[in-house]
C-alpha cells in the first residue's frame, strides 16, 4: 500500500531530512530521532538548519534550543493537529484505523500543497507572459539602462504632440479650406505685397476638388474659438478623476476620441459646414480638456523634485512640437496632397490612434503599479519623493486652496502665457497668409520655425533651471520667478517690434521667432509650478489653472476677429499693443507673489487634523444644546 519507503508519513522517512540538524547528539532533547518521532521533518536546508515543519499540519516552527521537547513544543503550538491529537508518536502502536485516518488527512495536506505549487508557477508563467507582450521592454528591463520615468516623459511629450497637432492643425488648413479674402482698405502702405517666389509657389499647388466655404473673418474666429468652450469645462472634473483613478486612462481616451473627432472632420463641415464643425470643436475640446490635469497627476507620481523642471519641461515642450508638427506638416500637405484640406484630419487623426494603441502598453499610472518597473528606480522614487507625494491623501481643501495666495499668482501667469501664446497660435497663420501673402507651403514652415526654437529653449533652459536649483545657486521660487518673467517681457517686446516692421518679412519672422524663443522659459518657469505648490492636488491645481487660461483661448480668436475685418498691418498692431499689455500685468503679479514651495495645505496630516477638529467643535455644540434641552432646570 505504501511503496514510498522514503516518504516523509513515515518516521524513518522524516529522520533523512535531518542532515543538516545542529543537534544530533542523542544527548540533546530534541535530536533527529525525537524530532522524527513527534512528527517533524526539516524543511530549512543550509540557510536556516532549525525550520521544521509537521507531516499532517504542515505547522513550521524553528528557533529550537537543544532541551527542548519536541512532542511539547508540538502540542504547545498546534494542539489541534490530527497527529498531536492521536497521541502515539510510536507508529507500531497504530490501528488499521489510525492509519488510514493520518493517510488521509496527510494525503490532502500533500496535494493541497502540490495545487498551491500549481498555481504559484502559472502565476509566475502568465506574469512573465505578460511581461513579454511589449518585446521591446523584454532586454529593456534586464539592462536597466532606460528609467521608466523618462519613458513615461517621452509618452507624454508624444501625448502633448499629438494633442496639440490635432487642436493646432486646423489655423493653418482653414486659410485653405475658404475663399481668399480681398482687403477693403484703400491704403496701399498697411498692404504687402506677395512676393514673385511665393506667387509662383501657390501657382504651383496641386489642384484640388476640396470643397471652400464663404466665411468671414469672424465666423472664423469663432470656428478656432470654439474647441476652447469645450475644453475649459472638463479640466476640473478631469483633474480630479486623474486623482482618484489614475491619469493613464483619462489622458489615453481623451486623445483617443479627439483622433476619431478629428477623423471625421471633412465629413461632418460636408455636411454640417460652419455650424457643424464648431459643434465638433466643442466636442474635441471636452475630450482633451482631461488632457494636462491627467498628465500633472502622472508627473507628481514619476518626477523627483530634483528632475521636476527637467521631465515637467520634456513633456509640455510637447506643446511646441506639437504645434510645429502641426503647422509644417499641414503646409506640405495643403501644398502637395490632391486630396486638399482633408488630408491633414486624416493624417493627424491616424497619428493620434498610433499613440494611443503605444500608450496602453507602455506607461502607467504610477511606480508601483509599473510592471516594468525596475526595483531600484521604484525604491529611488519612493525614498524621494515619499516626503511630498502621497497615494491617497484626503480629499481637496478647496477652502485653503482657494485662499492661496500664491496660486492665484500661477493663475494670472497663466492666463498672460496662453493669451500671447493662443493668439500666436490660432492666428499667426493668418498673419502669415493674408497680411504678408506668403504661401501656404512656406506658411507652414515658417509659422513652424517659432515653436520649434521655443522647445529648444525649453529644453535648454530647463536644465539650467534643475542645475540651479540643486546646486543652490538661486532657490526654487526665484528661478520659477525668472524663467516667467524672461518669457513674458522678451515676447513682449519682440512681438510688438514685428508689428512696426511692417512687410519687411525678414525681419518679423525674426522678431516673431525670437519672441516666441524666450516663451519657452516658462516651462521651468511657471508651467511646473503646481508641482511645487501641492504634488498631492496637482492634478486639481492644473485643472484650475490651465482652464482658467484656457478661456483666453476663446476670448483671443474673437477679439483678432473683431479688430481685424480688412487684415492690414494697423489692425494687427492693435492686437499685438494688447498681448503686450497683458504679458507684462501678469508678469508684474506672479513676481510679487509666487512661490517655489510646497503648500501647508498639501500635508494630509494638517487636513486631516484640521477636518477632525471641525468635526468635535460641531459635535461639542450640539451636545451643549442637547444637554440644555433636556435638563432646563439646571
Amino acid at each position: 500500500l505504501f511503496r514510498e519507503s522514503t516518504s516523509t508519513f513515515w518516521k524513518a522517512g522524516r529522520l533523512q531530512t535531518f542532515q543538516h540538524w545542529p543537534f544530533q547528539s542523542s544527548d540533546n532533547s530534541c535530536n533527529p530521532e525525537r524530532m522524527a518521532a513527534a512528527g517533524f521533518l526539516a524543511v530549512g536546508g543550509k540557510d536556516e538548519p532549525d525550520l521544521v515543519e509537521c507531516f499532517v499540519c504542515s505547522k513550521q516552527l524553528d528557533g529550537w534550543d537543544p532541551d527542548d521537547d519536541p512532542w511539547a513544543e508540538h502540542r504547545k503550538h498546534q494542539s489541534q493537529c490530527p497527529f498531536v491529537k492521536l497521541g502515539k508518536p510510536n507508529e507500531a502502536s497504530w490501528t488499521v484505523h489510525d492509519l488510514f485516518d493520518l493517510f488521509k488527512k496527510y494525503t490532502v495536506k500533500e496535494c493541497t500543497h502540490k495545487l498551491d505549487n500549481v498555481k504559484a508557477r502559472a502565476k509566475d508563467e502568465s506574469a512573465r507572459g505578460a511581461s513579454e507582450i511589449p518585446q521591446i521592454y523584454k532586454g529593456l528591463r534586464k539592462s536597466g539602462r532606460i528609467p521608466q520615468r523618462w519613458v513615461f516623459a517621452v509618452m507624454g511629450f508624444l501625448a502633448l504632440i499629438n494633442a496639440y497637432a490635432m487642436r493646432v492643425c486646423l489655423s493653418i488648413t482653414i486659410t485653405k479650406m475658404v475663399y481668399p479674402q480681398e482687403s477693403t482698405t484703400n491704403d496701399i502702405g498697411n498692404i504687402c505685397n506677395i512676393t514673385e517666389q511665393d506667387q509662383h509657389d501657390s501657382n504651383n499647388t496641386v489642384s484640388t476638388d476640396a470643397k471652400l466655404y464663404h466665411w468671414d473673418v469672424f465666423t472664423q474666429g469663432i470656428i478656432l474659438s470654439s474647441f476652447y468652450w469645450g475644453y475649459v469645462i472638463t479640466h476640473l472634473p478631469g483633474g480630479m478623476l486623474a486623482e482618484k483613478f489614475g491619469g493613464k486612462h483619462s489622458l489615453g481616451l481623451g486623445i483617443l476620441a479627439t483622433a476619431l473627432f478629428t477623423l471625421i472632420t471633412p465629413v461632418v463641415v460636408e455636411f454640417g459646414e460652419s455650424t457643424g464643425l464648431i459643434i465638433l470643436r466643442v466636442l474635441m475640446g471636452l475630450c482633451e480638456g482631461t488632457t494636462f490635469p491627467a498628465l500633472n497627476t502622472m508627473l507628481a507620481q514619476w518626477t523627483p523634485p530634483e528632475e521636476r523642471s527637467k521631465i515637467g519641461s520634456l513633456v509640455f515642450a510637447g506643446s511646441q512640437l506639437g504645434t510645429v508638427f502641426a503647422n509644417s506638416l499641414s503646409g506640405i500637405i495643403l501644398h502637395y496632397s490632391p486630396m486638399g484640406w482633408p488630408a491633414v484630419f486624416y493624417v493627424f487623426g491616424s497619428v493620434g490612434v498610433l499613440w494611443f494603441l503605444i500608450w496602453l502598453v507602455t506607461c502607467y499610472n504610477n511606480p508601483d503599479t509599473h510592471p516594468f518597473i525596475s526595483d531600484k528606480e521604484k525604491n529611488f522614487l519612493r525614498e524621494r519623493m515619499q516626503a511630498h507625494t502621497h497615494k491617497k491623501p484626503p480629499s481637496v481643501p478647496w477652502r485653503h486652496l482657494l485662499k492661496s495666495v500664491p496660486l492665484w499668482a500661477l493663475i494670472t501667469a497663466q492666463i498672460g502665457h496662453d493669451w500671447g501664446f493662443f493668439t500666436l497660435v490660432n492666428d499667426l497663420p493668418k498673419y502669415m497668409s493674408n497680411v504678408l501673402k506668403y504661401s501656404i507651403k512656406s506658411n507652414g514652415l515658417l509659422s513652424a520655425l517659432p515653436y520649434l526654437t521655443m522647445w529648444i529653449c525649453s529644453v535648454i533652459t530647463s536644465w539650467i533651471a534643475d542645475w540651479m536649483i540643486t546646486t543652490d545657486k538661486m532657490s526654487r521660487t526665484n528661478v520659477r520667478k525668472l524663467g516667467t518673467t524672461i518669457a513674458s517681457l522678451g515676447p513682449a517686446v519682440f512681438v510688438m517690434g514685428a508689428s512696426y516692421a511692417r512687410c519687411d518679412r525678414t525681419t518679423v519672422v525674426i522678431m516673431f521667432t525670437l519672441g516666441t524663443t524666450l516663451m519657452g522659459t516658462f516651462y521651468p518657469g511657471m508651467k511646473v509650478n503646481a508641482l511645487d505648490l501641492s504634488p498631492n492636488y496637482s492634478g486639481t491645481l492644473m485643472a484650475l489653472v490651465n482652464g482658467i487660461g484656457a478661456l483666453t483661448g476663446i476670448i483671443t480668436p474673437y477679439i483678432v476677429g473683431l479688430l481685424t475685418p480688412n487684415q492690414n498691418l494697423d489692425e494687427w498692431r492693435i492686437v499685438f499693443w494688447i498681448v503686450l499689455v497683458v504679458f507684462v500685468v501678469t508678469n508684474v503679479v506672479f513676481v510679487f507673489y509666487a512661490s517655489g514651495e510646497v503648500q501647508y495645505w498639501n500635508d494630509p496630516e494638517f487636513i486631516t487634523r484640521e477636518r477632525e477638529e471641525k468635526r468635535a467643535k460641531i459635535q461639542n455644540k450640539t451636545g451643549f444644546f442637547s444637554g440644555s434641552t433636556k435638563n432646563p432646570s439646571t
